[in-house]
């Protein structure tokens, strides 16, 4: 019972979609309306609007990190174990991708995803968002980075503890962050992809 209450308590907190939220406290356009049309903070990063867009991106790192480490830091005290912890990963980037409190429209889960990798573990987080940087900077499309960087981090978590439950989490992690770029893959692959950095239109 108290593992499906951490898990409920992570799709609250992954419901609380910081695009949204950061863009009316600048009086800036919904994220839902421009762009990719996504509530996160690489569409946000078009309003040219770059300290929203960094509030963004914290603020839904934060909340992937703040449900799993409070999972592992006082789950087992009320007998949440590696599965529970887990469920809790699962259950703070399904917030985040289908939000209760914003008509389950969400972002895509980058930078939840990656909140949750860091606080599973700090290497692993770091590994994946090495991934993800070096892409970024080369070839300038956030999409292709996350998509790279989301094939990676169940290898690395695999290099790192081998295969178990959270093993799994992850690995579902990086088949539905896939599935959110479908249309961005489809982008990619005609060239009409847009760049980081690019306005909205």
């Amino acid at each position: 019972m108290n593992t499906v209450l951490f898990a409920i308590a992570a799709y609250l907190i992954g419901s609380i979609s910081f695009a949204v939220l950061v863009s009316k406290l600048f009086r800036l356009a919904d994220p839902r309306s421009y762009g990719s049309k996504n509530p996160g903070a690489t569409n946000v990063l078009r309003s040219g609007n770059k300290k929203a867009a960094i509030l963004t991106l914290f603020g839904d790192g934060a909340k992937g990190f703040v449900a799993v480490w409070l999972a592992k830091h006082f789950g087992p005290e009320y007998g949440v174990q590696e599965g529970g912890i887990a469920l809790v990963a699962i259950a703070v980037f399904l917030g985040h991708l289908w939000p209760v409190f914003f008509r389950f429209v969400g972002g895509k889960g980058v930078a939840t995803a990656l909140g949750v990798l860091l606080a599973l573990n700090g290497w692993l987080g770091l590994a994946t968002l090495i991934t993800w940087a070096v892409i970024a900077y080369a070839f300038r499309y956030s999409s292709l980075a996350a998509l790279i960087a989301a094939i990676f981090a169940p290898f690395y978590y695999g290099l790192l503890f081998g295969p178990d439950l959270i093993l799994l989490a992850v690995l579902a992690m990086s088949c539905l962050l896939i599935y959110r770029h479908g249309k961005n893959i489809g982008n990619l692959l005609a060239g009409k992809e847009s760049r980081i950095g690019s306005k909205k239109k």
